[in-house]
């Protein structure tokens, strides 16, 4: 097998998981998962999940649309009531109820071979027992770290004493492993 990720735990995860007798379906799981915990701020939990699969018993591609939904009420009226003329790219007003979970499901069920807890278990420890910070995702975080301080839970659940973990810093992430 092989695996191409943008972080070497995600990929080193991918292939944990091949080499345990999953499939590439597993893999691509675990490693998603695990850049969830390394690269908060480009891949997560909140977000969406997109994946075209092809079937070799049904000869054909298939697709999962693990894409978050907008809630009911997200209507043009409920936006202008609040005298915005556009969604928010930021906010509460901004988001969707996310797909990500489901979507892993769905690929997971239809085309997996290990359990869910067998392929998110490399992400869980990752966020338990920390990873080393590399130097790429140090600088993203940094750039971002003024918005998570503007959030309570995001800066208690991203933030080191207030700021964004340096290169080669170690960090955990109690909450996303508890999720």
């Amino acid at each position: 097998g092989m695996l191409a990720t943008s972080h070497p735990l995600a990929s080193a995860a991918g292939l944990q998981i091949l080499l345990k007798g999953g499939n590439a379906f597993d893999a691509a799981v675990a490693a998603a998962a695990v850049l969830s915990v390394v690269e908060p701020m480009m891949t997560g939990l909140g977000g969406d999940m997109f994946a075209l699969c092809y079937s070799p018993k049904k000869g054909k591609v298939e697709a999962i649309n693990g894409s978050g939904r907008a809630p009911a009420l997200a209507t043009c009226d409920f936006f202008r009531e609040r005298g915005m003329a556009e969604i928010p790219n930021r906010g509460i007003y901004s988001v969707s109820v996310p797909g990500t979970v489901d979507g892993w499901a769905q690929l997971l069920e239809r085309y997996g071979t290990l359990s869910f807890k067998e392929v998110l278990q490399p992400a869980i420890d990752y966020a338990e027992n920390g990873f080393s910070v590399a130097e790429i995702v140090a600088a993203q975080w940094k750039r971002n770290a003024a918005l998570l301080r503007r959030d309570e839970m995001a800066a208690s659940t991203y933030l080191i004493n207030n700021r964004a973990p340096k290169h080669g810093e170690k960090f955990a992430n109690p909450r996303i492993a508890a999720t």
